[in-house]
């Protein structure tokens, strides 16, 4: 195990004995970050609580921004250039259409009667 030491101000060292033992759990906590921004998934977690209708999900899109990263995601990709972070990201895109497609299937199924 490797120790570090850091400099920090007596209010952060105050807070930093608190956590104890703990502090390298949450270190490692605090460097996982989402594959995707936050604004991404509130995105998709507001249409979804918004109770959508099976035809607002059939027309559910991504936003241009979205569309417009998974291009640059997917250009890198192919061209061999993607980092282990842009994968990750493009990874969780693909779980997230996978759910949509779902999603649409079901409402596809609801609005021509077969549900």
């Amino acid at each position: 195990m490797t120790k570090i030491t850091l400099e920090v101000s007596d209010e952060l060292r105050e807070q930093l004995a608190q956590v104890g033992d703990r502090l390298p759990e949450l270190l490692a906590l605090s460097l996982q970050q989402p594959p995707l921004p936050a604004r991404i998934y509130h995105y998709i977690l507001n249409f979804l609580a918004s109770q959508p209708t099976p035809e607002e999900i059939l027309a559910f899109r991504p936003t241009p921004e979205m569309q417009i990263r998974l291009q640059t995601l997917l250009a890198r990709s192919q061209a061999g250039e993607i980092t282990l972070p842009e994968q990750q990201e493009l990874d969780e895109y693909e779980r997230i259409e996978h759910l949509i497609v779902m999603l649409k299937a079901g409402s596809l199924s609801y609005l021509m009667g077969t549900a």
